[in-house]
């Protein structure tokens, strides 16, 4: 019999579930990751796997598979909820289709800095916390992406040069964004993106800083505009099976380590926002201010996006955007 991945992650997710047998026995978890090792939410997430085993005495080892090698970006959430693997990392706009609040993080210039995306993070907590609940899992933490921009081959200066231009969307967001500015979607993950663009599958997309140099976008795309238009985040999440069969000492060395993570992960990116810039034009990117123009366009598009979304989100939605306006 040939086993595939999948099934030794499902195997794995059966056998190694945190059904911890006998006092002192050692649990072992898989967490799955879209992103390469070099990524600094991967070695936040070293960092935590680290911080976890001191916290627990060593009674809980996470073994980390970085760049989809275990399983794509769109199919850790679902990895996780069904029990194969009992920890992992998603981009929570990847699944605004499911769940309208998931996407609220990838409306343009709702939240465009670190404070305001934290405040944005602590409105929607209660709900996403409920959500996972509702779809047997734990939220361990978040950490937001450095600020969104777009990458082109030429310098952009309104939203009418992207018309008709291959436009990558990694999320519904995404996708919509290029659909109303004129440009053709295409949904590319990030671990196929550099070979998208070697092959002109993409010629423009809206990513941060990080990504644009994690997956070398200066050797096929020269122009970055700084629009800072959002700040998406990733969820590290737990099957909560997996972690209600934790010992309380084990929860709360795991819990523990989980808050120190997020801390952390949120002043790296907030330090690593500039330091990736800089990558970027010592590679030779230009990277440049959005005009008034462009930013004005953006900011339109922004706003048509809110009012979408909320006729989408309804009350739920609503009362999650009236918390965050009201502690901006």
């Amino acid at each position: 019999m040939k086993l595939t991945r999948r099934t030794v992650a499902t195997l794995s997710g059966l056998l190694l579930g945190g059904l911890a047998t006998t006092a002192g026995a050692q649990t072992k978890w898989d967490l799955p990751t879209a992103y390469p090792a070099n990524n600094f939410h991967t070695e936040n997430l070293a960092q935590f796997v680290k911080d976890v085993d001191a916290a627990t005495g060593g009674k809980l080892k996470i073994q980390i598979h970085d760049n989809a090698s275990l399983f794509k970006a769109p199919e850790i959430k679902r990895a996780v909820q069904g029990g194969q693997a009992q920890a992992g990392e998603f981009l929570m706009v990847n699944f605004q289709n499911e769940w309208p609040v998931w996407g609220l993080d990838g409306i343009p210039f709702l939240a465009t800095s670190y404070d305001q995306s934290m405040k944005l993070y602590q409105a929607s907590k209660p709900a996403v916390q409920k959500k996972l609940a509702e779809q047997g899992m734990v939220l361990l933490y978040a950490v937001a992406w450095p600020p969104q921009g777009i990458f082109s081959k030429k310098q952009v200066a309104s939203a009418a040069d992207m018309k008709g231009i291959k436009w990558r969307a990694y999320s519904p967001a995404t996708a919509r964004i290029g659909e109303l500015v004129g440009a053709q979607p295409v949904t590319v993950q990030q671990a196929e993106l550099s070979q998208a663009m070697a092959t002109g599958v993409v010629e423009s997309y809206m990513s941060s800083g990080s990504t644009g140099y994690d997956t070398k976008t200066y050797e096929h795309l020269k122009f970055f505009a700084d629009t800072q238009a959002w700040l998406p985040k990733n969820a590290i999440v737990a099957n909560k099976k997996a972690f209600d069969a934790l010992d309380q000492a084990t929860r709360d060395g795991l819990l523990k380590a989980s808050a120190e993570a997020e801390k952390r992960g949120w002043a790296t990116s907030e330090k690593k926002t500039g330091e990736y810039l800089d990558l970027l034009k010592k590679n030779g990117m230009t990277v440049y201010p959005p005009s008034a123009q462009l930013k004005g366009d953006m900011q339109k598009v922004g706003e048509t996006m809110l009012k979408e979304w909320i006729d989408k989100a309804g009350p739920e939605g609503k009362a999650v955007v009236d918390a965050y306006r009201a502690a901006k």
